[in-house]
């Protein structure tokens, strides 16, 4: 999953990109509104974690444009325990969730959960395809019940074709999904993450379909 994560504090930030990166998902980072506003609207991102405090644009602003322009990704606004006002007016603003400061990362990153489910297509944190079964809380993979060691780009590559089982991908969605930086970006090297993944999974569970790219299926099911 991608997400953007907008706060203008540089340690909370950082504690917070490293949290949801660890978490197994591809995260941006914006310290501004106008740089928040800008992302929002030419990048898609699964969820975004958007404080409202902002400088330059604060982050209601930022939300309500993001709304009016037709962005529905889902949005979990971070406010001052004491400003209830600004916990309605950012719901109002069509925020899907809010977790007053200070806070707990394990109950950012519950809530966090909780709306990639809503918004996605799973309605558990568990996915399934076949004999693979992987976790989004605990960030593990198991195959027939046994674990399967994967690297973070793995993991990110499969939560992502997992999520979209049967759907074919090409190399430039699954890029973006990888890296969280344009320059970063390598749609060449998704097919060695491919290779890789390949020897660990069961024979036959990445199709590739020639000139659009790669799904995930269930061999057995075609048996």
């Amino acid at each position: 999953m991608r997400i953007l994560v907008v706060e203008d504090e540089p340690t909370l930030c950082t504690q917070l990109v490293q949290a949801i990166s660890a978490a197994g998902h591809t995260v941006e980072g914006a310290g501004d509104g106008r740089e928040a506003h800008y992302l929002g609207e030419v990048e898609d991102f699964d969820a975004v974690v958007l404080d409202l405090g902002l400088p330059v644009l604060d982050g209601l602003s930022v939300l309500r444009r993001w709304r009016a322009a037709g962005r529905n990704m889902p949005v979990l606004i971070l406010t001052a325990r004491s400003a209830w006002q600004e916990k309605v007016a950012g719901m109002d603003a069509g925020a899907d969730d809010y977790l007053a400061k200070p806070f707990h990362m394990e109950e950012l990153l519950a809530r966090l959960r909780a709306l990639l489910r809503r918004a996605g297509p799973h309605g558990s944190a568990e996915w399934q395809c076949g004999s693979i079964w992987l976790d989004t809380r605990q960030a593990r993979v198991l195959v027939d019940g046994e674990p399967l060691a994967l690297t973070g780009h793995e993991f990110k590559l499969l939560s992502l074709l997992m999520q979209r089982k049967g759907e074919v991908l090409s190399r430039t969605e699954l890029s973006e999904h990888i890296y969280p930086q344009d320059g970063d970006r390598d749609s060449n090297t998704i097919e060695v993450f491919v290779g890789r993944l390949r020897k660990k999974l069961p024979e036959g569970s990445i199709e590739t379909v020639r000139g659009l790219g790669y799904r995930l299926v269930d061999p057995g099911a075609r048996a």
